[in-house]
């Protein structure tokens, strides 16, 4: 016994609720119940009702409910046991009386119909009625639809949370919520068209019910009891109309939260606050509605009390919220202005005047105001985040965040990008049109407004959204405005990474390592590699191109360069070595074979002189201008030929080359024989000279 109790402690009691209430309802279809736990459980089962509709109305999603089409199918069980119970209660007890099947039952059928057989029957046919075509049916035919469009969307939203993954927009702990989610509803809308399908029958069987009752009751009283016809057909009647209503009105409560569950549409407020707010805060709709009535009321011959009392009513209501909005307003308006400050402080200067000047900033027109509006959930701020997110992965390190503001100083549908509060690029966007690049291979033109691809150059023409196909059909790139802004965005950090690179963001670096390797930056950061030294080599990098993802091979490489060197670009340079893998994966993923540019023989010996004889110095004005006019016409060449323009150089040319190239060619890349790693071989396709031609 002992380890029985002992084994029902350790067991929830939660658990056992369930599997409790299914016997329990089996048990009463079986055996036979007292008149006192008929009423007990007649007034569970219309309790449970009433908790279902309420917990139906206050749901703000039809899955905050999802044990709906369970809880649907245990209360229509728990029903028909009930029915079944008091149906042997009436038919064995019946001829004592009218409280025979206990006093829920004789009030239903007293009380609720005066005792009369035939407002019984009509009140009853009318209920099961309104459950079984009216409720039931609209419930159960939303149900079904639901589940189809709910099916239907489901490839959709699938492919609209891999587009949000793939773009760094969510991760993968969200996007496996997400899909959760999108099953779930779909499980729940088939749950509840199967479970619609019960309360239906639950109708049906309930007509069925009470007519076997009363025919059964009355062939029990007259030929097992002796009464008479008449006295035996009202009181079995009158008994199994109330056991009828006892079952009816809690299924009708239980029909009513199923069309509220599935009739509900996702959002912050539940059915109540919906219902005011949306039906009861306009006083136009309140004024004309309360004129309507008024005016009804007014012809004679009608109820007038009633009509102008409510009339009034709405009158009043109306001129409450139409006060309540204007104070609403005024408070808003309040709010917006800056209060004004007394003259002793408006007389004194403090730090607070200074104003912080951002690192990436953004001024919006006032019509792109909803691409970045949170409360309009503004496409560019996630489209802003997936870029940061993106960079972080391709470069190694987290750009500052983008602070955005509107400026009523610039055209309308204009945007400036920002760096440290100095523009570095502009255009402009038009929310609800296309633009259509042109990528130079298009069949014909299309109408528009011709303009300039922001981020890259390109031509390109704002369009409507109609010519959308017709664009991409005539071989133009069609972007949305967020993605051009998005575009641009991304490609102005890509280019300024190096300026973003800050003391914080390299600190914030060397922080994360420690977590992988923390005796390695206990030992080399700062005692050996300085901060700033660092921060100039990892600048350097970004500068020339190269991603500092491989973060302990940069400073592993500085540590062991720093106590014989202390010049940056010689530094860059080591580091550079030890990155060489990294540099050539960059510039010719997956190519054993490089196709590579170089220098003419005398050139180099003339550039080598140059950097020896000036310590690094610039080049000679003529030298200069050939060198560049040559290196422009092979970059061309070599473009159009489908290679990446890279330059190969000895290692004491390549700062100074790419210094030089950088601002005129910046598709230019300039590497050394030292980042040729062992196992790559070399095939050179240009050769620059130092002279014009």
């Amino acid at each position: 016994m002992d380890a029985i109790l002992q084994i029902l402690r350790n067991m929830k009691i939660a658990q056992l609720a369930g599997p409790l209430l299914i016997i329990l309802i089996l048990t009463m279809m079986i055996l036979p119940l007292p008149p006192v736990l008929l009423d007990i459980f007649f007034t569970f089962n219309i309790a449970v009702s009433v908790i279902v509709l309420l917990v139906g109305i206050n749901v703000r999603k039809p899955l905050d409910f999802s044990s709906f089409p369970s809880v649907l199918l245990i209360t229509t069980m728990l029903r028909l046991s009930l029915n079944v119970a008091s149906s042997r209660v009436v038919l064995l007890e019946g001829h004592t009386g009218p409280d025979a099947a206990g006093k829920v039952i004789e009030s239903f059928s007293h009380f609720l119909v005066g005792g009369n057989v035939a407002i019984g029957i009509v009140v009853f046919i009318i209920i099961t009625i309104i459950n079984f075509v009216v409720i039931t049916k609209g419930a159960g035919r939303i149900a079904e639809v639901s589940a189809r469009f709910t099916l239907d969307a489901m490839p959709g939203k699938q492919m609209a949370i891999d587009a949000d993954l793939n773009a760094g927009l969510i991760g993968e702990d969200e996007a496996r919520k997400r899909r959760s989610t999108i099953a779930e509803e779909a499980n729940f809308f088939g749950a509840m068209d199967g479970a619609s399908k019960y309360v239906r029958g639950d109708a049906m069987a309930g007509i069925l019910i009470i007519l076997i009752n009363v025919i059964g009751g009355l062939i029990v009283g007259v030929v097992q009891h002796d009464l008479p016809v008449g006295q035996a057909a009202e009181t079995y009647t009158l008994l199994s109309i109330g056991d009828g209503l006892v079952a009816q009105i809690p299924a009708l409560i239980i029909s009513t939260a199923a069309g509220i569950v599935v009739t509900r549409v996702g959002t912050d407020q539940d059915m109540s606050e919906q219902f005011l707010t949306q039906l009861f805060t306009k006083p136009q709709v309140l004024y004309i509605t309360s004129a309507v009535i008024g005016m009804i009321g007014l012809v004679p011959n009608m109820p007038h009390l009633s009509f102008l009392l409510i009339a009034g009513c709405l009158l009043a209501l109306a001129r409450a919220m139409e006060n309540r909005n204007k104070q609403q307003r005024a408070r808003e308006l309040q709010a917006a202005q800056p209060a004004p400050a007394p003259e002793q402080q408006a007389a004194e200067v403090g730090w607070n005047d200074v104003q912080h000047v951002d690192q990436l900033g953004m001024e919006v027109g006032y019509r792109l105001i909803p691409l970045v509006d949170r409360s309009q959930d503004g496409e560019l701020l996630r489209r802003i985040r997936g870029i940061r997110k993106k960079i972080a992965q391709d470069l190694g390190f987290l750009v500052p965040p983008v602070h955005i503001r509107d400026n009523l100083e610039i055209k309308p549908s204009a945007y400036r990008i920002l760096l440290k509060g100095v523009e570095v690029g502009q255009g402009e966007a038009f929310i609800g049109q296309f633009l259509a690049i042109n990528p130079g291979r298009v069949s014909s033109e299309i109408g528009g407004t011709p303009t300039t691809d922001p981020a890259f150059g390109l031509p390109a023409v704002w369009i409507d959204a109609g010519k959308r196909e017709e664009a991409q059909s005539l071989g133009y790139t069609v972007v949305d405005a967020s993605t051009v802004v998005a575009t641009h965005i991304s490609n102005l950090l890509q280019t300024h990474a190096a300026e973003l690179l800050g003391r914080e963001e390299v600190q914030a670096l060397i922080d994360h390592q420690a977590k992988e390797s923390p005796k390695l930056i206990e030992d080399l950061v700062p005692k050996v590699v300085p901060v700033g030294t660092l921060q100039k080599v990892l600048q350097q990098l970004l500068t020339d191109g190269i991603h500092i993802r491989d973060f302990r091979t940069i400073i592993e490489t500085l540590a062991d360069h720093i106590p014989q060197n202390q010049d940056i670009d010689e530094l860059t340079s080591a580091v550079r070595t030890a990155l060489s893998r990294v540099i050539v994966q960059q510039l010719f993923p997956g190519e054993n074979e490089l196709p590579l540019m170089t220098l003419e023989p005398q050139l180099e010996n003339v550039l080598m002189q140059a950097v020896q004889s000036k310590a690094g110095g610039g080049l000679e004005p003529g030298l200069a201008e050939n060198l560049l006019s040559s290196a422009a016409q092979q970059t061309e060449q070599v473009e159009i030929q489908g290679y990446n323009p890279v330059l190969l150089t000895a290692p004491g040319l390549r700062p100074l080359l790419a210094r030089f190239l950088r601002r005129a060619l910046p598709q230019l890349r300039v590497i050394s024989h030292n980042e040729i790693p062992d196992n790559k071989s070399i095939r050179i396709i240009a050769v620059i000279g130092g002279s014009k031609g």
